[in-house]
This record gives C-alpha cells, sequence and structure tokens, in this order.
C-alpha cells in the first residue's frame, strides 16, 4: 500500500467521522468499531491492501502504542474529579492493584495448564492483557472534568493507574524468561521493580503536575497580558515526567497519569484561595487538544490492528483464551478485589464486564518482543493478544451503547 493510499484511506475516514458525527453517534456501535472494520477489510484477512508485520516493525508499533498512551493517560487523569478523597478512590486503586494481580495470577494459570506456555510466559500474557484501557474505552469514561458519575470516573481512574501496575509483573514474566534480571530470590524485583519503580513513578508524577500549576499561577499573576500556550505545556509535562522516569527506572506510565491529577487538583485548590485566577485552567485549555491527539491516534492503531490480523489468527486457542478472559478472568478479579467494600451490586457488574483491552496491551506486547523474545513465543503472544483487543473491540463495542444507555436511565 502506497503513501498516497494511505492518506487517501485514513483522509475518508476522518471526513466520514467528521461529516457523519451525528449520524454515526446514533448508531449502537462505536467508532472503534468502524475503523477495525476498514481495517480487516483492508487488510490480509480479505482484500491485502496492506500487512503491517508486528514482528518486524515492534519497534515503530511500540513507539506508536507508548505515545498513544501516554496521551489518553494525561488526558483521563486531567478529568479526574477535584477535590481528591482516599474514599472515592479506594474502588478504582482496589481494581487497578489487587484486581489485575489476579487477573495476571489468572491468566498465568490458565497459559501455563491449557495453553502449554512456560511460566515466564504465561505471566507475561497476564500481564499483557491485564491492563484496561484508557484509549479505546471512552464510551465508558469521564466524559469532562465536571462527570461526576461513579462507574464512569472508577473505570477511567482504574484504566489510568493499571497501565502502569501491570509493568512489575510484566518484568517478572521477562526475568523468568531470562531477559531481565530479577536478583537472587527476586529481592531485585522487589525493590526495584515493585516498590521503587511505583513508589518513584507516582512521586514524579505529583511533584511535576503540581510544579507546572504553581508555576503557571506565579508567571500569570506576574505577568497577565502574556499569553501562555497550555497544548504545549501539556505536552511538556507529559515528556518531562515520563523522560525523567525512564531515566531513573520509575513506572513512567504511572507518573503522566498522577502528574495530569496534581496538576488539575492544585490548580483547583489555587483558584479556591484567589478572588479569581486569571486565564483558564491550564489542565482543561489542553484537555481539547489531547482529546483530538487520542481520537487520531485510536482511527489510525485500529486500522493497523486490521493489518496484522490474517484468517489463520482465529485459532481456538485465541478465542477460547479470550472467553477465559472475559467471561472468568476479569468478573473474578472484579469480584476478589471489591469484596468487603461497599461498592454497589451496579457497578461490580458494569465493572466486571467493561474491561476493555487496547492499544495497553499492544504496547506491553511489543515491550517485551523489544526486550528478544524468541520469535516462536512472540508470533504466540501475538495471535492471543491481538485476538484479545479486536473481540474486545468487537464485544465491547456493540454492547456499550445499550448498556451505558440503561446504567445512565436507572
Amino acid at each position: 500500500m502506497t503513501n498516497a493510499n494511505w492518506f487517501l484511506l485514513v483522509g475518508a475516514l476522518l471526513l466520514t467521522m467528521g461529516l457523519g458525527a451525528t449520524v454515526l453517534r446514533r448508531l449502537p456501535a462505536t467508532s472503534a468499531l468502524l475503523y477495525l472494520a476498514v481495517g480487516l477489510v483492508a487488510g490480509p484477512s480479505v482484500l491485502a491492501l496492506f500487512h503491517f508485520n508486528p514482528l518486524k516493525q515492534s519497534a515503530l508499533f511500540e513507539l506508536l502504542t507508548e505515545a498513544a498512551a501516554l496521551v489518553s493517560l494525561f488526558a483521563a487523569g486531567v478529568k479526574m474529579p477535584v477535590p481528591f478523597s482516599f474514599a472515592r478512590w479506594r474502588t478504582p486503586m482496589l481494581l487497578a492493584f489487587v484486581s489485575m494481580t489476579v487477573t495476571v495470577a489468572l491468566v498465568a494459570g490458565f497459559g501455563v495448564t491449557a495453553l502449554g506456555l512456560p511460566l515466564g510466559a504465561a505471566i507475561l500474557l497476564g500481564a499483557i492483557v491485564a491492563p484496561t484501557d484508557p484509549v479505546l474505552a471512552t464510551d465508558v469514561q469521564v466524559r469532562h472534568p465536571g462527570d461526576r458519575d461513579r462507574l464512569r470516573f472508577t473505570l477511567t481512574c482504574e484504566a489510568g493507574m493499571n497501565d502502569g501496575s501491570a509493568f512489575p509483573f510484566a518484568m517478572l514474566g521477562l526475568g523468568l524468561l531470562g531477559l531481565h534480571e530479577l536478583g537472587d530470590a527476586g529481592v531485585r524485583w522487589v525493590l526495584v521493580d515493585v516498590l521503587w519503580a511505583t513508589g518513584a513513578g507516582v512521586a514524579i508524577g505529583v511533584a511535576g503536575g503540581t510544579t507546572l500549576a504553581l508555576a503557571v499561577d506565579r508567571f500569570r499573576r506576574a505577568r497577565p497580558d502574556v499569553e501562555l500556550l497550555g497544548d504545549f505545556l501539556g505536552l511538556g509535562l507529559i515528556g518531562a515526567v515520563y523522560g525523567l522516569s525512564v531515566l531513573v527506572d520509575a513506572w513512567g506510565f504511572l507518573a503522566v497519569f498522577f502528574s495530569a491529577v496534581a496538576l488539575r487538583q492544585t490548580e483547583r485548590k489555587l483558584a479556591e484561595r484567589a478572588a479569581g485566577q486569571p486565564g483558564a485552567p491550564l489542565s482543561e485549555a489542553s484537555l481539547i487538544f489531547k482529546e483530538h491527539l487520542e481520537r487520531l491516534s485510536e482511527l489510525v492503531l485500529i486500522l493497523l490492528i486490521g493489518g496484522m490480523l490474517f484468517v489463520e489468527s482465529w485459532s481456538w486457542r485465541a478465542v477460547g483464551f479470550t472467553a477465559f478472559l472475559f467471561l472468568v478472568a476479569r468478573p473474578l478479579s472484579v469480584w476478589i478485589g471489591l469484596a468487603g467494600t461497599r461498592t454497589p451490586w451496579s457497578l461490580r457488574r458494569m465493572a466486571a464486564w467493561f474491561g476493555v483491552r487496547g492499544i495497553g496491551s499492544l504496547y506491553y506486547l511489543m515491550f517485551a518482543i523489544q526486550q528478544g523474545l524468541p520469535e516462536a513465543l512472540a508470533l504466540e503472544l501475538i495471535h492471543l493478544t491481538l485476538v484479545v483487543v479486536t473481540l474486545s473491540i468487537i464485544l465491547h463495542g456493540i454492547s456499550v451503547k445499550p448498556m451505558m444507555g440503561r446504567y445512565d436511565a436507572a
């Protein structure tokens, strides 16, 4: 497929989405499902107009998914409600850490017993598919910074955190495969990959977001006539905290999400203390641009997913694994994670189903391939992950509007 044909395809999709936004919004499916359908038809499954090889082009695809996830995590963090309270955050934190851990364990058990994978590969597979997605789950996420819906907040916050909390398990899986240093009895893994990387990621994010909010507030008060470029400042914050996190072996996805949360929390506190804060909050001013980038990355990446799938990709192993993940692992992990809490049963049921898998899983897959996975194992994980993400787009894409419609009406 030539560059000209790519421009034509993407341009036609953008025009369709732009001109038919109202009609498409009324359809009982998501925009991601439309992109996937186009990708499958144009890809090797049907017309074979293009083929994207995730094994040979894993470095490029890792970069694309990494950038998409970072922008989406920042956008999700900006929309978190103010002020922060542990009572409100308890449910998504349990889902992001406890339920995610349970999911990895269940998938690892299934991988060893049913798929015949070595333990390291099974744990790695669990880390790849455990995170829920902040990119493809927009229909069940917080719609704007003032949205107080508890279910949407829970799913958005969970997705914002578990894209980072899955990293230690990815490193554990790679370590058991001999591709990462775990230390004697796993001591290095616990101290560096779990405790240090998680704590440092959160700390860097909070420090970065708070510092930028204070600096912008001071600058605006000293020079109210000078215009600030909120979009650039937001992107700059993403780049700074993520780059610093990578340099010090901290989990950058956590850092970016919490930098956005801290930015918004600090701005609101400053605004409450003052009679009036000059200019729109930086967090909200940069949100529209981030959401546009998020939509564009969603379109391109889902098209590429269609370009990776062959008819042969749909094995019973992959479909059966996906059924286990959606119908057993996700619901069971949610019930275990929220056991003993007062979380409403309606929220638990919805959260048990809407564990959308997407760009985060693809990033972890490409990251693992770049660490030197053997080719045979890499191909196995590629097929399993692509089928999981594809069926998530289809099943969650078809069910989200009717289910959320009934939930909102209740």
